[in-house]
């Protein structure tokens, strides 16, 4: 059974490659551009659309396709950005712009940090039925960035334990404590039980 992950996110792709033991295949290098619309207002809703979306479309019960839905909550602003996190700042929104407002509105309150965390919903939809798992990773925001690794929010994140955020910490680091690196520690057997 091939192993199809249902996300155009680059990020997310290459995080998913290096930690799956496993070859994984994009979606859109099959498809092609498909548009889903993730309107549930959760993670694992959103994770799920996107899972039976891409294994709907693929019309193969020999897939297995394994979508991601994550991003970052500030409880001192009400939670968000939470499932709004890659679009933060608008439809169409690049990292950096989501990034920016985040900074700028964690800046507004006149701190220099504040708890967040970070949430990944993963969802395995085959033939034999739907799973999802999550994981969750908690730290500070900063109200500026610091460093250039990762993607999306990690200049601002400093997690539990660390002085540094995500954008300055080593790749490996990162992986064995990340949100998404907790939850696909959980999905791993369900996908090797789900290949046999």
């Amino acid at each position: 059974m091939k192993i199809v992950l249902a996300t155009g996110n680059k990020g997310k792709l290459r995080e998913f490659k290096n930690m799956c033991e496993t070859d994984v295949i994009a979606f859109s290098d099959i498809l092609g551009e498909v548009d889903i619309v993730e309107d549930a207002d959760t993670f694992k809703g959103n994770a799920l659309i996107k899972a039976r979306t891409i294994y709907d479309k693929l019309g193969d019960e020999e897939s297995i396709v394994v979508s991601d839905d994550s991003g970052i909550s500030v409880p001192l602003l009400g939670g968000i950005p939470g499932v709004y996190s890659a679009r933060y700042a608008g439809e169409g929104s690049t990292d950096k712009e989501n990034l920016h407002k985040l900074v700028a509105s964690v800046k507004e309150t006149g701190l220099e940090k504040t708890p967040a965390y970070y949430t990944a919903a993963i969802a395995i939809v085959s033939k034999y039925g739907e799973y999802v798992v999550h994981g969750w990773m908690y730290g500070d925001v900063l109200s500026r960035t610091r460093g250039d690794k990762g993607f999306g929010y990690d200049p601002m994140f400093v997690p539990s334990g660390y002085d540094k955020t995500l954008g300055e910490l080593d790749d490996e680091l990162k992986k064995s404590i990340s949100h998404r690196a907790k939850a696909l520690k959980l999905a791993k057997p369900i996908i090797k039980m789900l290949q046999r």
